[in-house]
């Protein structure tokens, strides 16, 4: 089951929790964001050493740091960033997704807070990075989901959130195409809940937070997923309290 919420869709989160016991599969159905989560990292690497002015050939960078993941499905970011020495909490709307989550990081030693909550039923305050990665497109309330997030952050914190682009791009490679050819499970994702970075902005700007930074993810199959400055397909953004 999963807790009643104004932003958690439960189709939503039946749909990524029938999903959560193939999550660590890098061949199974989430093997899309296996192949996007090291292009993601070092994105969260190069923000945070910049925002946090550590020294980037530090193994830990993020020790004595808090870290909140928002959608964190079955700990595909948290895990990294716990070993980047962050103490992390992850929230995710399937409970499905969290069994599995807790499953994967006990044997290996990570004590991550993992936790089937929405965020504005989340009582968590003050963390120093919060992220939430391909989530915002999936929530009922895109609003309510940012005023969540940056009540979660503290005054001097950094925001990571990422998502498709509402483009022409976007419904070709990553609904016709992905979904069709079984690249990304279907019904995964639906076109006219993407958000363009300016109407992300906007509600970023609503709930007292300001973009410092958008970042596109471009793909080819021959060299998979990288940052570019093409925004048309997917991007990032680097938010901090205004």
């Amino acid at each position: 089951m999963t807790k009643a919420s104004s932003t958690i869709k439960p189709e939503e989160a039946a749909h990524f929790g029938a999903l959560a016991a193939d999550w660590w599969d890098p061949k199974g159905s989430s093997a899309m964001l296996h192949r996007l989560n090291p292009v993601r990292l070092a994105y969260i690497r190069d923000a945070s050493d910049l925002h946090f002015h550590c020294d980037s050939s530090l193994f830990r960078p993020l020790a004595g740091r808090t870290a909140l993941d928002v959608g964190c499905g079955a700990g595909l970011l948290c895990e990294p960033l716990a070993r980047l020495g962050a103490r992390v909490t992850g929230l995710d709307a399937a409970a499905e997704n969290i069994a599995v989550a807790r499953a994967h990081a006990a044997p290996q030693g990570l004590d991550i807070d993992y936790r089937n909550e929405a965020i504005e039923d989340f009582a968590g305050k003050d963390f120093d990075l919060v992220t939430s990665l391909e989530v915002i497109e999936h929530v009922d309330d895109p609003q309510a989901f940012v005023n969540g997030l940056a009540g979660s952050l503290a005054d001097d914190g950094l925001m990571i959130i990422s998502t498709p682009n509402r483009t022409a791009l976007s419904n070709l490679l990553l609904v016709e195409l992905a979904e069709r050819t079984g690249q990304i499970p279907r019904g995964t994702h639906h076109h006219e809940q993407f958000i363009r970075p300016e109407e992300l902005e906007k509600l970023l700007n609503s709930a007292g937070l300001e973009v410092v930074d958008t970042s596109g993810l471009s793909y080819s199959p021959s060299k998979g997923f990288a940052l570019s400055d093409n925004l048309s397909l997917n991007y990032l953004m680097t938010v901090v309290k205004a």
